[in-house]
């Protein structure tokens, strides 16, 4: 039903500010965003390290839905998204087990779907379920291309590969030339086995 936890929405006043501290400070690279103009608010998704990634949001405006959530704060997490690869079945679940639902969305071209749990029924925590693709939403330093599964990079003390990760991004795995050496071994041997 759930594949993951995507990301993490941290509401913040001072967009600029806390964009900063995640660029520059702890070397998140930016990837999708945009504003909303109904909901007065914008968005940006960043990827931390592999397959991390927070999102940040904030008001564009009086009249945002993030002005209660502000109004004696800087900042805070707003809500945690669960991935899933049918928000349906996922729905009907949640109506099996009694558990109501809000919020429910299908965006154009349908490259988003998406409902909210209230926090009164998820222990404190707003969360987000929602069905999409994870690698439309991540900036093209931080994915391979779809056509390509993985691919190597020479290092110093061996070789790196790196992987198209299902969750959206990639993961890299270091190997020094022994672990090489026995990677090739044991994949010559899935080849060579019938």
């Amino acid at each position: 039903m759930i594949s993951r936890i995507d990301h993490v929405s941290l509401a913040v006043r001072d967009r600029e500010k806390a964009e900063h501290f995640f660029r520059v400070i702890l070397g998140a690279v930016a990837c999708v965003g945009g504003e909303d103009p109904h909901m007065k608010y914008f968005w940006r998704l960043f990827s931390l390290g592999d397959l991390s990634r927070l999102e940040i949001i904030s008001p564009t405006g009086t009249g945002s839905f993030l002005d209660g959530f502000l109004k004696r704060k800087e900042g805070g997490i707003h809500h945690i998204t669960l991935q899933t690869p049918d928000l349906r079945g996922t729905m009907k679940h949640l109506e099996e087990q009694g558990i109501p639902f809000f919020g429910h969305s299908e965006y154009a071209g349908g490259v988003w779907k998406e409902i909210f749990i209230h926090p009164r029924h998820a222990f404190g925590v707003l969360i987000q379920i929602a069905e999409f693709h994870s690698s439309d939403w991540l900036s093209e330093k931080v994915k391979l291309p779809d056509d390509i599964k993985w691919q190597v990079e020479k290092t110093n003390t061996g070789a790196t590969l790196i992987f198209s990760h299902p969750g959206g991004g990639k993961v890299a795995l270091e190997l020094n030339p022994e672990e090489i050496k026995k990677l090739l071994t044991e994949l010559g041997k899935t080849v060579t086995a019938d």
